[in-house]
């Protein structure tokens, strides 16, 4: 693929962990037709984005763009995000078992 001058690589995934400082690892998923049984695939792939402010939450679908090496795998920034995961937490408190006597 072939860069444009003043046009960045765009991509559309999911949040699917924020536990680093400032990243957000985002799996984008796209559909290929298989190329001998002509089924079609879902293939996914992790990208690593820097998210300076910590706004992505984990199940936000988010658009990333392709900036400057910022690490060894690093080389997306977040752009936006564009729709907002509806997931709440729930803490589960687990009982103790009652001991036996």
């Amino acid at each position: 693929m072939a860069e444009q001058a003043g046009h960045k690589n765009r991509k559309v995934g999911v949040v699917v962990s924020t536990k680093a400082e400032k990243t957000i690892v985002v799996e984008v998923s796209r559909r290929v037709q298989h190329p001998l049984y002509r089924r079609y695939i879902t293939r996914k792939k992790k990208f690593l984005a820097h998210d300076e402010d910590g706004t992505a939450k984990n199940g936000d679908r988010v658009r990333i763009v392709e900036c400057r090496p910022l690490s060894k795998r690093k080389c997306w920034r977040l752009e936006e995000v564009v729709l907002r995961s509806t997931q709440v937490e729930i803490s589960v408190r687990r009982r103790r078992k009652a001991k036996v006597a």
